[in-house]
């Protein structure tokens, strides 16, 4: 016997009829699943709703897993708009950076750039290739965008960063494209907690770097930041590589014009990764065959 949708109205009041989104339990009850066809009644009994979280579930539920990370975002926000202040920055200016550039390691990178006179355009290349990353980031996650359009795709562009990237993939890998057609909104939801956060933790840091006088000389905390956060990432042989050669490039070429040795050291750091990587490459397939 065959139901029609007031049936499936009276057996799940609160459910909303989207039979594409449920199984069946095809052995004792026959029926086809299309949006354009009636259930029986027994299959509508032995249904079982599929979890489709709702736009708003998605953006809470990524405010709620970029929470942890929020802790350790921000005093590094914090420190970058002292710095800023003590590096000659107008308060306005080193606001409108972050909400601008949006990218913490290339913030402090261009704040001690600014305070040596580097001109404008090595600060520029510099930064550029400090988040040269952010293309892997982008090339890894698109295939869970694809069906946005440019709105939504730029709007998230902006967002993406270190700590956005790493929670947003855990969740598209782990999650279905099918049980998840609001997915984007959880992308929103981790970004705008990121970047709320970030302006927040920067204007505090603008304040009281403002207070803070020239004396006390803190521009040694920029370059503990940085180790923070490198010295996590030499976990592996190229990265220990690069590191290594790209300090050793920094120092040798500190009397470089125009501060062209950051420059050189980035790129004989990269040119050193990726001549390990590809040497230990076949190392690795060699040591794997039988």
């Amino acid at each position: 016997m065959a139901c029609r949708k007031r049936n499936w109205t009276r057996a799940y009041p609160k459910t909303p009829y989207q039979p594409h989104l449920y199984a069946v339990d095809f052995r004792r009850h026959e029926t086809i699943l299309s949006s354009d066809r009636d259930l029986c009644v027994g299959c509508a009994r032995l249904m079982k709703p599929a979890l489709v979280l709702s736009p708003r579930s998605e953006f809470l539920a990524g405010i709620k897993a970029e929470l942890p990370i929020l802790l350790g975002v921000m005093p590094f926000g914090m420190i970058y708009g002292v710095l800023a202040v003590g590096a000659g920055l107008p308060v306005e200016t080193a606001q409108a950076m972050s909400v601008i550039v949006f990218a913490g390691s290339a913030q402090f990178m261009g704040v001690q750039l600014l305070r040596l006179s580097t001109p404008g355009v090595i600060v520029v290349l510099t930064t550029f290739v400090v988040n040269l990353r952010h293309v892997l980031y982008s090339a890894s996650i698109a295939p869970h965008l694809k069906h946005l359009n440019w709105r939504w795709k730029l709007i998230l562009a902006y967002l993406l960063t270190d700590e956005a990237y790493a929670i947003v993939i855990t969740h598209y890998d782990q999650a279905s494209d099918e049980r998840a057609p609001h997915r984007h909104w959880y992308f929103l939801g981790a970004g705008v907690a990121l970047w709320s956060t970030w302006q927040a933790s920067t204007a505090i840091g603008t304040l009281l770097g403002a207070q803070i006088p020239p004396s006390w000389a803190l521009d040694f905390t920029l370059a503990l930041t940085f180790i923070a956060l490198v010295v996590p990432a030499l976990d592996d042989r190229p990265s220990a590589a690069a590191a290594f050669v790209a300090g050793l490039v920094a120092v040798l070429a500190i009397g470089w014009p125009y501060k062209l040795g950051l420059m050189a050291a980035a790129a004989s750091g990269i040119a050193t990764g990726l001549l390990v990587e590809a040497w230990r490459s076949p190392t690795l397939h060699l040591r794997k065959m039988p």
